[in-house]
C-alpha cells in the first residue's frame, strides 16, 4: 500500500479518480493499492519564540537576538484533526511507502517534509512531479515517480527561506518595536519592497515640473515638431519666423523595414503584470484565479518562472494551438501559423514550463466559469496563439524638414503584415504606438512644402510614474538591477509564488494602500510605511541585499551553495544589527501613535486595532468592527471591554455571566458567538445550554 499526500483536498480527489482510490474514509481515499490524503495549508509551522523560553513572551530589547540552535515546530491549532489522520495513515502497517504529491515547487516540498518529520515517519518516499492536473499528465507522473531524495536540495532551500524569514522578521520587528514603542512589522522581503514604494513616492513629491516649449509645423497631410526649448520667448520667436518663411524644405527621408517578434509565453509574474494592465486585477487575484483553473485541469502549473516549454512538448504544440484557437474563437477563420520552435527551449525551463491552457480547456464550457477565471483563461489562450505566430512587419519612415534655419522631424509607421498581432486584440493601436503619424505622403529630399500653419506647443516634464501592481512586480523581479554591473545575472526579490502575498501583507499591515479608480489602482506608501523606512537601516531595506539572498536560495535549491553558510550570513547580519543599531533621533515626530492590536480579523486576517470608539479591522475595505457603545451588549446589561473584544476576535466566542433580561426580570449566563458576513461585518448569536437559541437581527456591529 502506498500513501499519496496531496496539498489540497481538491487535488487529492483528482489524483484518487485517476489511480482508482474510490473508497472514502475519514480524511482520506482508499483503493487499488493506494491511500490518498491531503494537507490543509501549512499543517506544521515554526514555533513562536516563547516556545523556546517563556521569557520571550514579552518583547524586550535585552533578549535580542533570538537565534534558535535547534528549531522547534508545532501543529497548527486549526488543522490538528487532519494532522492526526495523516499520522495514523503513516503508521499503518500496510503502508510501505509514501508519494509526495504536494505542489511541485519549493513551498509544496516544505509542506510535505515538515508533516513527514513531525509524524516521525521513516518510510521511503517517492516524488510526483507534474505541471498539469489533466488525467493524462497524472497517469504519466505516476509512471515516472522519482526518489524523494532527489529533491533534498529543494527542501533545504525551502527550509532556509522559512527560517531566514523567521530570524529577520522576529528579531527586526522586536528590535524596532522596542526602540520606538510601537509595533513595526519588518520582513526580509516585505521591507525592501516597501522601501521601493516609499522611495518612488518621495521622488514624485520632490519632483518639480519644468515647462518646455516647441514649434510645430502643420502641412496639409502631416505635422512635424521642433526641438524643445526652455524659454517661451525663444519658441515664440521661432514660430513667427516660420510663419514668415511660409514653407519648409524636406532635408531627409529615411525608410526602414522593421519587425516585431511575437511575445513570449507567460510565467506567473508576466501574467500578473498583464492582468493588472488589461483587467485591473491585483497580483493575488491573478494567482488565485490561475490556481483555480489549474485545479480544474484547464491550465498548467501557475507558480513558474519560465516562459518556455520543454523540448519533448514540441510535437504537442500544433494540435493544442489549433483546438484552442477554435474553442476560444480567436480569429477562427484565419488558421494560426505554428512556429513551435519559438516557444521550445528546455535549457530555459527550471522546475516548470510556461503557463498554457490544456487540451481540456478546449472542450470546456468557458461560460460556466467565474468572470475572473474566464478573463485569465482567455489571456492565456490568446498569448499561446500569439507566441507561436509570425513577426509583425511594418515600414517606418523618418522625415526631417528645415524651416527658418531650424530642423523639424516626424515619424510615420505603416503595418505591412499584421503577423501575430491580428490575433492579439487592438492590434493596430498597439502596432502603431510611438508613431507620430500613420501613413505619410510620398516625400523626397529637396521638396519644398507650403505650410498650412505653425503652432506653439507647451508642455511640462513628467514626474516618475506611481507604482501600479504591474510596475511594482517588475521592480521586484529586477530588484533594482541598475545597481548591478551589465551582464550580471538578473536578481529579484521574492519569487513568482510569493510576490503577490508580499504586496497583500503590506496593504493589510497598513504600510501601503491602493488608490485610484476601478480601472487603475496605484500603490502608495502611508505615513506608517514612510516612518518605517526612515528608521530601518540600509541592510534591512536594501533590494540588492535581499536579491542577493534570493540568488543564494536558488543556488541552494540546485545544490550549488551551502545552506549552513547562508543561515550563518543571516544570523550574523541580524546579530550585528541588534548590537550596532541606534534609534534615530527625532523619529518620534514621524511616528503616529500606534493603535493597539488585539488580534487578527476573523474575516480577512488583518490586524484588529483599538480606537476611541471600538476595535476595527486595519484593512479599510473590511467592515469588521466591535463598537464600545454597542446596543446588543447594552440589552444584556454588559459593556464591550478590551478583554471581551479579545476573546471574540481570537476565539470567536466569549462566556458572559450575570446577564440581565428585562422581559423575565432575571439574571442568566450565556455564551456569545461572533460571525462575519461577506463584507466582514460582525453579528452575534447567543448560546444557551449548548444551542444557539437567540439571534438578534440588529446585531450587525457596523452600525454601532
Amino acid at each position: 500500500m502506498k500513501l499519496v499526500l496531496a496539498e489540497k483536498p481538491s487535488v487529492a480527489m483528482s489524483l484518487s479518480k485517476v489511480i482508482g482510490a474510490d473508497q472514502r474514509g475519514d480524511g482520506y481515499m482508499e483503493g487499488n493499492g493506494y491511500l490518498v490524503s491531503w494537507c490543509v495549508g501549512h499543517l506544521v509551522e515554526l514555533s513562536q519564540p516563547e516556545a523556546y523560553d517563556e521569557k520571550y513572551a514579552k518583547w524586550k530589547y535585552d533578549d535580542l537576538p533570538i537565534l534558535p540552535e535547534h528549531w522547534q515546530y508545532q501543529v497548527s491549532a486549526s488543522t490538528k484533526k487532519q494532522f492526526g489522520i495523516l499520522k495514523k495513515l503513516m503508521q499503518r502497517k500496510d503502508v510501505e511507502s509514501l508519494i509526495c504529491a504536494t505542489d511541485a515547487g519549493r513551498e509544496g516540498e516544505l509542506i510535505f517534509r515538515l508533516v513527514y518529520h513531525q509524524c516521525g515517519c521513516k518510510k521511503p518516499v517517492e516524488r510526483l512531479w507534474i505541471s498539469s492536473m489533466e488525467d493524462s499528465a497524472i497517469r504519466e507522473g505516476f509512471q515516472k515517480l522519482r526518489p524523494g531524495t532527489e529533491y533534498d536540495a529543494l527542501y533545504e532551500a525551502a527550509l532556509c527561506r522559512e527560517r531566514a524569514d523567521w530570524i529577520v522578521g522576529i528579531n527586526a520587528t522586536r528590535l524596532f518595536s522596542c526602540l520606538y514603542g510601537q509595533t513595526l512589522n519588518v520582513g526580509r522581503v516585505m521591507t525592501p519592497t516597501l522601501a521601493m514604494v516609499v522611495m518612488r513616492d518621495a521622488a514624485i513629491r520632490a519632483f518639480k515640473p519644468e515647462p518646455f516649449y516647441s514649434a510645430e509645423l502643420k502641412f496639409r497631410d502631416f505635422q512635424a515638431g521642433g526641438e524643445r526649448m526652455k524659454e517661451k520667448a525663444e519658441a515664440e520667436k521661432l514660430v513667427a519666423e516660420c510663419c514668415q518663411a511660409g514653407s519648409a524644405i524636406i532635408t531627409k527621408v529615411e525608410q526602414k523595414e522593421k519587425s516585431e517578434k511575437p511575445p513570449a509565453l507567460f510565467d506567473l509574474t508576466s501574467l500578473q503584470r498583464e492582468a493588472n494592465r488589461q483587467l485591473g486585477f491585483t497580483a493575488q487575484q491573478t494567482l488565485d484565479y490561475t490556481q483555480a483553473l489549474y485545479e480544474k485541469k484547464l491550465v498548467t502549473y501557475p507558480r513558474t518562472d519560465s516562459r518556455y516549454l520543454t523540448d519533448d512538448m514540441a510535437p504537442l504544440v500544433p494540435e493544442l494551438v489549433s483546438v484552442i484557437q477554435q474553442s476560444f474563437q480567436i480569429q477562427a477563420d484565419v488558421p494560426a501559423p505554428v512556429n513551435a520552435a519559438q516557444v521550445i527551449n528546455s535549457k530555459k525551463v527550471t522546475d516548470h514550463h510556461a503557463i498554457i491552457p490544456t487540451k481540456t480547456a478546449a472542450g470546456y464550457d468557458i461560460s460556466s466559469l467565474p468572470s475572473g477565471e474566464q478573463a485569465i483563461l482567455t489571456l492565456l489562450a490568446v498569448r499561446l496563439i500569439c507566441a507561436v505566430g509570425t513577426p509583425c512587419h511594418y515600414a517606418e519612415t523618418i522625415v526631417e524638414a528645415e524651416c527658418a534655419g531650424q530642423k523639424f522631424r516626424t515619424k510615420g509607421k505603416t503595418v505591412t503584415d499584421m503577423g501575430w498581432r491580428q490575433y492579439a486584440g487592438k492590434p493596430v493601436e498597439d502596432a502603431e504606438k510611438n508613431a507620430e503619424a500613420g501613413d505619410l505622403p510620398e516625400l523626397s529630399e529637396g521638396m519644398t512644402l507650403e505650410l498650412a500653419g505653425v503652432n506653439l506647443k507647451e508642455g511640462k516634464t513628467s514626474p516618475p510614474k506611481r507604482f501600479t501592481e504591474d510596475l511594482l512586480l517588475s521592480a521586484m523581479e529586477s530588484a533594482s538591477s541598475d545597481e548591478f554591473p551589465a551582464g550580471v545575472e538578473r536578481k529579484g526579490i521574492g519569487t513568482p509564488a510569493t510576490r503577490a502575498a508580499i504586496i497583500e501583507k503590506l496593504v493589510q499591515k497598513g504600510f501601503i494602500e491602493r488608490r485610484g479608480d476601478k480601472k487603475t489602482k496605484y500603490l502608495c506608501s502611508t505615513d506608517k510605511g514612510n516612518a518605517l523606512v526612515t528608521v530601518v537601516p540600509e541592510q534591512i531595506q536594501s533590494p540588492s541585499m535581499t536579491a542577493d539572498w534570493e540568488v543564494k536560495l536558488l543556488k541552494i535549491e540546485h545544490g550549488e551553495y551551502d545552506s549552513d553558510a547562508f543561515m550563518g550570513e543571516i544570523s550574523s547580519m541580524v546579530s550585528g544589527l541588534v548590537k550596532t543599531y541606534e534609534a534615530v533621533k527625532g523619529a518620534d515626530v514621524l511616528m503616529q501613535p500606534e493603535r493597539k492590536v488585539i488580534g487578527s480579523c476573523p474575516a480577512c486576517g488583518s490586524d484588529v486595532c483599538e480606537t476611541a470608539k471600538g476595535w476595527f479591522c486595519r484593512d479599510k475595505s473590511c467592515k469588521f468592527a466591535l463598537w464600545k457603545e454597542n446596543r446588543f451588549f447594552q440589552t444584556l446589561g454588559k459593556q464591550m471591554t478590551e478583554e471581551l473584544a479579545k476573546q471574540l476576535v481570537n476565539r470567536g466566542k466569549a462566556r458572559l455571566t450575570h446577564c440581565y433580561s428585562r422581559k423575565s426580570n432575571r439574571y442568566y449566563d450565556t455564551t456569545v458567538h461572533v460571525e462575519t458576513g461577506e463584507d466582514g461585518a460582525a453579528a452575534f448569536k447567543l448560546e444557551f445550554g449548548g444551542k444557539n437559541e437567540h439571534e438578534n437581527d440588529e446585531c450587525s456591529l457596523s452600525g454601532g
